[in-house]
């Protein structure tokens, strides 16, 4: 498959994403899982690649039927909101 130079470096920040899934991948740029993997090989430093091969394997987020929620973002209890672009008081 030929991808642009835009496509792949969207494709690895996704990939470094702890939240974006696979699935995702494969909806917006028609790979499957094991094409990202060879695509990461392939555009990574070695040492990037095995740093992000181990933070990835394993993680539920990857993967939709893993998740433990259903949509939407987390957000921390801590996190304060912000409203009109300030940050408002507890």
């Amino acid at each position: 498959m030929n991808l642009e130079l835009k496509d792949i470096d969207r494709i690895i920040e996704m990939e470094w994403e702890d939240r974006t899934p696979f699935d995702a991948i494969t909806f917006q740029f028609n790979l499957k899982e094991q094409e990202v993997l060879n695509l990461m090989r392939r555009e990574l430093k070695p040492s990037s690649f095995r740093l992000w091969r181990k933070r990835v394997q394993g993680r539920a987020t990857k993967h939709l039927k893993k998740r433990t929620f259903e949509e939407g973002r987390f957000k921390c209890s801590r996190q304060r909101t912000i409203t009109n672009n300030s940050i408002s008081k507890r």
